[in-house]
């Protein structure tokens, strides 16, 4: 681990602070919301709970080996590594068991037809752990033709990740009509601009590359992923609530409504 001036560690050890308030605040907003929408969507909800819970554990997790990983020099002027292990691998954990839940519970509130909707799901989920699965070789070497040839190879069902849920829902905005139509369009740019920036920040940590090195590699990983992680975590959880609740305006739903018949 290299030595971080104060700003530097402080800089992630505040970020990490703020996912892990950033999840438990989601957490408690999404089961108190699962009462406020109708059975249809309440799925969708408890997924978006999962998530943010699951994700603030590993955050909490994060931070504590940080934490331990580093201590301030006598002089005060600067972090050193304590030899203690700084165990990374907890975000690789976290999003093998988050990015599946993220991906069913953005199906689930497109009320796409059953038959489609198990298919897709299932197709996505093994991209999704195809791609953690590809990532992380990548992640933990310090040779840039390995970092990027299995970055490559992550990329490839990331791309068709990003590919079919886009594809899906340009086909619900033009089913829909006024505010969900909006929010759902808005979706898609939270989906291109939350995933787009974990490559960015994949190879930013790659110093071999050249792009930052050092320190400013470690600290732009953390903090970039931990951004990512809020929007598209938190993001994606308000994103749902606020489509199933347009969704059940525009079809004169209460809470109470029960469960509509698999199409």
């Amino acid at each position: 681990m290299p030595e971080l001036s104060v700003s530097q560690f402080s800089l992630v050890y505040n970020m990490l602070s703020l996912a892990i308030a950033a999840m438990l605040a989601s957490f408690a907003f999404f089961v108190m919301a699962r009462s406020q929408v109708s059975a249809r969507f309440r799925p969708a909800l408890v997924m978006s709970s999962l998530v943010v819970g699951i994700a603030g554990y590993h955050y909490w997790r994060i931070f504590g080996s940080w934490d331990a990983a580093y201590e301030l020099n006598e002089q005060g002027s600067a972090y050193l590594a304590t030899g203690k292990p700084f165990n990374d691998a907890y975000r690789y954990v976290d999003w093998l068991l988050t990015v599946p839940l993220l991906v069913a519970e953005l199906v689930a509130v497109m009320t796409l037809p059953k038959g489609k909707r198990g298919g897709m799901m299932g197709k996505l989920i093994i991209a999704s752990a195809l791609m953690i699965g590809l990532g992380y070789p990548g992640e933990v070497t310090s040779d840039l033709t390995t970092a990027l040839t299995w970055g490559t190879l992550s990329s490839i069902p990331f791309a068709y990740i990003l590919y079919v849920l886009w594809g899906e829902l340009s086909n619900a905005c033009a089913g829909e009509s006024g505010e969900v139509q909006i929010l759902l369009r808005n979706t898609k740019l939270l989906l291109l601009g939350t995933w787009g920036f974990y490559p960015i920040t994949y190879l930013l940590g790659i110093e071999s590359l050249g792009l930052v090195s050092g320190a400013n590699a470690v600290v732009s990983l953390q903090v970039g992923y931990s951004l990512a992680d809020i929007a598209a975590k938190c993001g994606y959880g308000l994103m749902i609530y606020a489509i199933a609740q347009a969704r059940m305006s525009s079809a004169g739903e209460t809470p109470e409504a029960g469960a509509q018949p698999a199409v």
